[in-house]
């Protein structure tokens, strides 16, 4: 992921934040704010199960709150069925989680894709692995000043994320829309630079992923990460395009469930991945996202 100079000097005047930038990781994260995490109580409603929390194994999991946090919380039970109590700690940026887990203060994190982790571990010298995937959060373009595709007024402003991996994600959409041509319509790490049609002279403009939203009001239309989006209170139905399920992005940018190196096959990392690709869940996710997030299993 590349970063911009601004991002290094927010960065270190805050003490780590976010990610999925320039060259250190801050993607569809909190960038330049301070990293916030709380211990979820929030609990799906389910049968209480009958061995006392107390004779568990604690299994200490880092996530976003939505909706990582949540399909997280539905599993709670079925985890104290098979021996492990399931805490929750929720993360409001990209960065804290995976520093908690190769610390060893969390067990697991979920909340984030591939090429972010490989990029994280790259840049900060950890070493993290994927378990498995979980679930798809597509990326969609909503409207601010304008509404509408295929009317975009000349010099439109767009915001899109402002690290690497997800700014690709958004630039493969545009390009997907016909509203930009890049050199490489399968790129993952396309930046602005690879630009090489822009008959609208469209102005994309970086933002901090969480920040989107809160920035429609000011831009003509905003590429938002799937998360970002339902924290937001944006729906899915709302959104003026979205990644198909056979895009490049689609098949790359599953969120998975991150542990230490040489723990995928631990008793804790396979009973986790058991619970989260159970028939349940893929339930939960259709009927709760409603196609704002999708099942990877």
């Amino acid at each position: 992921m590349k970063k911009k100079s601004i991002f290094w000097a927010a960065l270190i005047g805050t003490a780590v934040l976010t990610a999925c930038g320039g060259k250190t990781p801050a993607a569809e994260g909190t960038k330049g704010t301070e990293a916030a995490a709380k211990e979820s109580t929030a609990q799906a409603p389910a049968k209480t199960p009958e061995k006392g929390t107390k004779n568990l194994e604690p299994l200490k999991v880092g996530a976003s709150p939505s909706p990582h946090a949540e399909i997280l919380n539905a599993v709670k039970n079925a985890l104290a069925e098979r021996g492990y109590a399931l805490q929750v700690v929720e993360y409001t940026d990209y960065v804290q989680p995976n520093l908690a887990l190769d610390s060893g203060e969390i067990d697991a994190n979920y909340y984030q894709h591939v090429p972010y982790l490989l990029n994280f571990c790259k840049e900060r010298g950890t070493k993290l692995v994927s378990a498995g995937a979980i679930h798809y959060e597509p990326f969609a373009i909503y409207g601010g000043k304008s509404k509408d595709l295929g009317a975009v007024p000349d010099g439109a402003k767009i915001a899109v994320p402002n690290d690497v991996t997800n700014e690709a994600r958004a630039l493969l959409l545009l390009a997907d829309q016909g509203l930009i041509k890049l050199k490489d319509n399968t790129d993952v790490n396309a930046t602005k630079q690879d630009i090489t049609e822009n008959p609208k002279h469209l102005e994309i403009i970086e933002v901090e992923a969480a920040q989107i939203p809160r920035s429609l009001k000011d831009v003509d239309f905003g590429v938002v990460n799937g998360n970002f989006a339902l924290s937001a209170g944006l729906q899915i139905s709302d959104a003026l395009a979205l990644e198909k399920a056979d895009s490049v992005a689609a098949k790359t940018y599953s969120n998975v469930i991150a542990v230490r190196e040489g723990e995928e096959q631990s008793e804790k990392t396979k009973a986790l991945m058991e619970v989260l690709t159970s028939d349940s869940v893929k339930e939960l996710i259709e009927k709760k996202y409603k196609g704002s997030v999708l099942p990877s299993f």
